[in-house]
């Protein structure tokens, strides 16, 4: 019987299905540590992987490991390059994310631009403070045009949603879209320069590459306006958080949302003290259903990998083939 380590105490019908196939284990509570992990993993067939970094160290430790199994949409806390070279398949779990991130987005964006949490703070501590009529102003969502960098399944969500809310929408990704997907979208391609120099809201959707590390650093922070807000689902490395950050306190930028930062769990002090910045955490994935649904994608990619079928999900499709 193949044997599968789960790195995190996962419930829900998914698990169910992975337990009845294969031998499983997953800590009791807790976490694995990395030294743990290491001196274990040697005698896995899968790993349905949470949050862990598999890099070129874990991966060649993983003397019998087939596939590796991403509980999310993001990878890029593995190495597929050395999963590839090792003749480890990476599948990811992409189609459960997709509406939760999407509304996470557009509530941090209706959050800062509307001063939601900001103004809370200021109710719970001054509550003999009087209220008038030209105080406490945000910004409308309304006639505002998003930018969104990065036009996938989670971007398109995010554009679906500006749209219902009276919003102009351009986008910049890697490859524009067809003039139909376009018209249907009701979008419009803009190159990331002019994106950036447009845009009143920019909401990053893009996955972290080495292309797109630091995408948005002191260059392109200038090119924003001073009105214009940042909102980041994506990852933190996305972003040059320190030039962020002297953007935000030099009222260079009006405002962020931010559920993800460069060194997580970390977070800057200088962002704490910001009161034009939102802040979660990373929580654009954590709902109930999501989670089981996530579950269960990332059990069925290793079910479907051990009977020979490729995952959906699959990101190196190459390897798949080499065991047929």
């Amino acid at each position: 019987m193949k044997k599968i380590l789960v790195t995190s105490s996962l419930t829900g019908p998914g698990m169910d299905a992975l337990k009845n196939t294969f031998q499983v284990t997953y800590p009791d509570k807790g976490r694995y540590s990395r030294d743990e992990l290491l001196s274990i993993i040697p005698e896995f067939d899968g790993i349905l992987l949470t949050g862990y970094r598999m890099d070129a160290q874990m991966i060649r430790a993983a003397k019998n490991l087939k596939i590796i199994s991403v509980y999310g949409a993001g990878y890029d806390n593995v190495d597929v390059d050395e999963a590839s070279r090792h003749n480890i398949l990476v599948a990811n779990a992409p189609e459960s994310v997709t509406e939760s991130t999407a509304e996470l987005a557009f509530g941090l964006m209706i959050d800062v631009m509307r001063r939601i949490s900001m103004k809370d703070r200021w109710l719970r501590n001054n509550p003999g403070e009087k209220w008038g009529m030209m105080m406490n102003e945000g910004q409308n969502l309304f006639g505002k045009t998003l930018g969104i960098i990065g036009l996938g399944r989670i971007g398109k969500a995010v554009a679906r949603r500006a749209l219902a809310f009276g919003m102009k929408v351009v986008y910049h990704n890697r490859n524009q879209l067809s003039q139909e997907l376009e018209e249907e979208l009701k979008v419009k391609y803009l190159p990331l320069d002019e994106l950036l120099k447009t845009a009143d809201v920019v909401s990053l959707n893009t996955p972290l590459t080495p292309g797109t590390r630091h995408l948005i650093g002191e260059r392109e922070l200038n090119l924003m306006k001073e009105s214009t807000y940042l909102i980041n689902t994506a990852r933190g490395e996305v972003v040059d958080e320190q030039a962020l950050i002297r953007h935000l306190q030099q009222g260079k930028l009006a405002g962020a949302g931010l559920d993800v930062f460069e060194r997580e769990p970390y977070i800057p002090e200088a962002l704490l003290k910001l009161e034009n910045v939102v802040l979660t955490p990373h929580i654009g994935t954590a709902t109930h259903q999501v989670r089981v649904a996530m579950t269960n994608e990332a059990c069925q990619n290793i079910i479907d990998f051990f009977q020979g079928k490729m995952p959906a999900s699959t990101i190196n499709p190459q390897v798949f083939n080499k065991f047929k």
